[in-house]
């Protein structure tokens, strides 16, 4: 019976030898599901270990159980291990004697969102938190980008491959940044002044370190952007008798220009998805057509400069003169909460 028991949970038992060999002086502390989530529990993981380290500067380790298969080896692939990895987070030391739990709550809200969706996370992926990764702090980080853990990297278990993925806390406006360049180069970069990817609550953002930006801004223009979706919730789309309709929420100027340049600019396509409708840009000689709900505007750089000129006006109709499209650019609202009004950009 203890050999069987032993196999059974062989996947749970690599993780945690893999850390042990890392902190061989200390024991972690282990935040249990209470209720396991195939029995109806709310927690998809089966817990988070935490362990203090002094790498890089004092900061607390947190390592999940539950992406892959830590038990019985139940999917297809013998080469992966369920989800193929396991997520790691590093927050900095304040004077706490124990670790924060908020970080525990945060990854068990990640899996939430991948055990119900199935897409998974990868290196140079990001998410956005959509406010504070810590609620109730005054912090600036709202997003999340992923590398692979630099200590943990990746190991074999007896169910599969497994790869150490670490989530690191970044600001709304380097959200926007890493969306237009290579994700994983940019943090990369931001490593030089975060060591390890350890997150820091309380930092400001490095786009505003000169250094940083300069590099971000001549990594952009070299690589363009290895990121091909972009969200906006204001997008309408419409082909009517040859000609093209496009309406914006005002507001979206900037981001939207440092993507189409640093895709169509480069070559690459770039989806645009609203709330209803799609928009694909495409670089190539000038043709518009509709199909399967999407609107695929191909163009080449001069119609693409123009354009990124027009999403600079104020709100307003706005035809272009040698290309079939008018863009529409309304007001854009920015609410709290609870949907009251606290701003609207025209």
């Amino acid at each position: 019976m203890e050999d069987n028991m032993e196999l059974n949970q062989a996947g749970f038992d690599a993780i945690a030898q893999k850390l042990k060999q890392l902190y061989p002086k200390q024991d972690g502390i282990f935040y249990r599901s209470i209720i396991p989530y195939m029995l109806g529990g709310n927690d998809p993981l089966d817990g988070v270990e935490i362990w203090k380290s002094e790498t890089g500067e004092p900061h607390w380790h947190y390592v999940t159980y539950g992406y892959s298969e830590l038990y019985e080896k139940e999917c297809e692939d013998p080469a992966v291990s369920g989800y193929g990895f396991e997520m790691t987070f590093r927050l900095k030391c304040g004077k706490e004697e124990q670790p924060p739990v908020w970080p525990v709550n945060l990854l068990q809200n990640l899996a939430r969102y991948v055990f119900s969706s199935g897409n998974v996370f990868g290196v140079g992926h990001y998410i956005d938190g959509n406010g504070p990764i810590a609620l109730e702090t005054d912090t600036k980080l709202t997003a999340l980008g992923f590398c692979m853990d630099e200590e943990l990297g990746e190991m074999d278990t007896p169910n599969g491959h497994v790869i150490f993925l670490q989530a690191i806390g970044i600001t709304a406006d380097e959200m926007e940044a890493f969306m237009c360049w290579d994700g994983k180069k940019f943090l990369e970069e931001m490593s030089k002044y975060s060591p390890f990817g350890i997150t820091d609550l309380f930092r400001s953002s490095y786009m505003d370190n000169p250094n940083f930006y300069e590099a971000w801004k001549q990594g952009m223009e070299q690589d363009g952007s290895s990121t091909g979706f972009l969200y906006l919730d204001e997008v309408g789309a419409s082909l009517d008798k040859g000609r093209a309709y496009l309406r914006l929420g005002a507001g979206h100027d900037q981001i939207l220009n440092r993507m189409l340049r640093a895709r169509v600019g480069k070559g690459r396509n770039l989806y645009l998805q609203g709330k209803e409708d799609v928009v694909q840009f495409l670089p190539g000689e000038p043709h518009i057509s509709m199909g399967d709900g999407v609107l695929s505007l191909t163009m080449p750089e001069e119609i693409l400069e123009e354009i990124c000129y027009v999403l600079t006006s104020h709100t307003g109709t706005y035809p272009l003169s040698d290309y079939p499209l008018t863009i529409e650019l309304v007001p854009t609202r920015i609410v709290d909460q609870d949907g009251n009004v606290l701003r609207t950009i025209e």
